[in-house]
């Protein structure tokens, strides 16, 4: 069942160095206040996990806390480059960091088998793309997460991708009852798929109430399912919260130029993290 702690006790008690961490939540509720804490306490060689790395994954690079990220889109939405991404690629500061890419499609399917308890999903639409191709080359002995198949039916060769089983998900959500059951609504992206392919989960919440009321369109995570919850009021700040927040897009235009340069993040950092 789920404990109701703080935000800094979820992140002590379920993230440890060298966990593979999936933060997920599609342009509403990304759990940024949780990535802020992974970052406080200085959490190393993480393997980071994510759909759409924005903002939250290039503040978490350019911290020094990731060793390898495997993602589908990297980029500062509406803006361009993630830069302290790029650096960390391109130049390995703060450190070198590995990457592994994938499709929306693969991404999603993968989360869909690890939650499903299944060891990978098949799909159609790699067939013809670099991906497989990259991933072969990369380590010169097939790929590791992307294999061909044939269909025992058909005999069509289609593609096969490993299912994605995180040590730890984390995710932004609306309300959490007393019990630790966790509501959320709106874009719902793969929270749900994410929390149950993963060992252990932390929701922050919006607020905590004594009954969750039924929503058109909401999902529940049962209390079972949610190692910890924590109730962090704007917690997605500069993503969204649909009902008690909206975006700051100021805050993605700003950020380009503060990701852009070394001295202007890590005095960014120092400002807005740490302190």
């Amino acid at each position: 069942m789920a404990e109701i702690v703080s935000l800094s006790q979820a992140v002590r008690q379920a993230i440890h160095d060298g966990d593979a961490v999936a933060m997920e939540g599609f342009t509403h509720l990304i759990p940024f206040a949780a990535g802020h804490e992974v970052i406080r306490q200085r959490r190393r060689e993480l393997t980071l996990i994510r759909m759409t790395p924005d903002l939250i994954y290039d503040q978490l690079i350019g911290a020094g806390c990731a060793r390898k990220l495997v993602f589908s889109w990297g980029g500062n939405p509406g803006v361009g480059s993630l830069h302290r991404f790029r650096d960390a690629v391109q130049r390995g500061w703060p450190t070198p960091l590995e990457i592994e890419e994938h499709s929306h499609a693969g991404m999603a399917n993968r989360y869909v088998a690890g939650a499903s308890g299944l060891p990978f999903a098949v799909l159609r639409g790699y067939n013809g793309t670099d991906l497989y191709r990259q991933e072969t080359l990369g380590n010169g002995r097939g790929g590791t997460t992307i294999r061909p198949v044939t269909c025992p039916f058909t005999g069509e060769q289609l593609t096969a991708v490993a299912a994605i089983r995180p040590d730890v998900a984390v995710i932004h959500a609306q309300r959490a009852d007393r019990f630790g059951n966790v509501q959320f609504w709106g874009i719902t992206g793969v929270q749900k798929e994410a929390v149950l392919a993963s060992r252990r989960s932390v929701a922050t919440v919006e607020e905590i109430v004594d009954a969750l009321e039924p929503r058109p369109g909401a999902m529940v995570l049962p209390s079972w399912t949610v190692s910890y919850v924590a109730q962090v009021p704007g917690g997605a700040h500069p993503s969204y919260a649909l009902g008690y927040s909206a975006r700051d897009n100021g805050y993605y235009l700003a950020w380009d130029a503060i990701g852009r340069d070394r001295a202007a993040f890590t005095c960014w950092l120092e400002e807005n993290v740490y302190s």
